[in-house]
């Protein structure tokens, strides 16, 4: 799989799929829920997304979620403690790498390897480390996954952090065990598989049925798992990621939740965003909505219309992210 992330999470894309050409990123389609990034209402519905094509909708996603990606960053330094000297960190299944800059800021000392699948990502990964000044501690490896996480493919890491692409392999708790072999003793794994989904409109838009982005919700819920069950290899698993983790050989497993909270009004970029994430969810629909509900999403859509997305004054953009780490034990 290639590289999904933080539009959600928030990821900056959910990550590679198992036989696409490339990744990060949430037939997926990437939609309003949660991001990277990441319950599961995800930013991604299928393997086959043109992950090229959508580097820079990804890249305006993870820039959006920033502030989101610092506190996720900062929580990390305080879960590794300042008493590990953090010298390599893998981002797996990097996206255009907008967390792995973050990263790189957080970690001073420490060389970050962006992971992902599509070449083209990683060289938005490379030109954006260039630009903020990281670029002698910013390299990249192109890997497909899970393929990628072979024994030694990746090298060791004092931290792993993997956000919204283990839900993307068919054995997840495969998965976990092998981004767990990466760690050097006493090392950190973090991946984001959790979350809320993201909301940005109000429940009563004054037109159509109330509740539109439950309904979305519902429909992005059925796709997820049409994609989870068509996997190579998939494994049906309780997605208990405490436990997934402490399976994987970890300790001092726990989580934390990091909140992204722009207000109404949402300013240009945010709103260009979610009009290109429901865009391409309106059409995926497949006949999976009905008349009404696909009116309203095309009076939405409307970039004339002063109750569309991109003019109406009451759009914001709310959606939070869980973060689950656990430590390799010291030999």
């Amino acid at each position: 799989m290639n590289a999904p992330k933080d539009p959600g999470q928030h990821h900056d894309h959910p990550g590679h799929a198992p036989g696409h050409a490339h990744r990060h990123g949430d037939s997926h389609t990437p939609a309003p829920s949660h991001t990277s990034g990441h319950g599961h209402t995800h930013n991604v519905v299928a393997d086959d997304l043109d992950w090229e094509r959508l580097a820079t909708h990804l890249e305006t996603g993870g820039e959006l979620h920033l502030p989101a990606h610092r506190s996720t960053a900062a929580r990390l330094r305080e879960l590794v403690g300042p008493g590990r000297q953090v010298r390599r960190v893998l981002d797996i299944g990097s996206g255009p790498g907008v967390m792995t800059c973050v990263l790189a800021e957080a970690f001073p000392d420490a060389e970050v390897v962006a992971v992902d699948g599509t070449p083209a990502l990683l060289d938005r990964a490379l030109a954006r480390a260039e630009r903020l000044g990281l670029a002698g501690r910013v390299s990249v490896r192109h890997a497909r996954l899970p393929e990628g996480l072979a024994e030694d493919a990746l090298g060791t890491a004092d931290l792993v952090w993997s956000s919204k692409a283990v839900h993307h392999l068919g054995d997840q708790q495969g998965a976990l065990d092998a981004l767990a072999r990466v760690l050097r003793p006493g090392g950190t794994l973090a991946v984001a598989e959790g979350g809320l989904p993201m909301r940005f409109l109000p429940r009563d838009l004054g037109f159509g049925r109330p509740g539109l982005q439950t309904r979305l919700d519902a429909l992005q819920e059925d796709r997820y798992q049409a994609m989870r069950t068509s996997l190579p290899g998939s494994v049906p698993v309780v997605e208990d990621w405490p436990a997934m983790l402490r399976r994987a050989g970890l300790t001092g497993v726990g989580a934390f939740t990091t909140l992204l909270d722009l207000p109404a009004p949402l300013g240009e970029p945010g709103r260009d965003f979610l009009h290109s994430q429901l865009t391409r969810l309106r059409d995926a629909s497949d006949g999976s909505l009905d008349a009404p509900d696909m009116d309203t999403l095309d009076r939405l859509l409307d970039p004339a219309a002063p109750e569309g997305l991109l003019r109406r004054p009451d759009v914001f953009l709310l959606s939070a992210a869980t973060v689950f780490a656990g430590t390799r034990p010291a030999r």
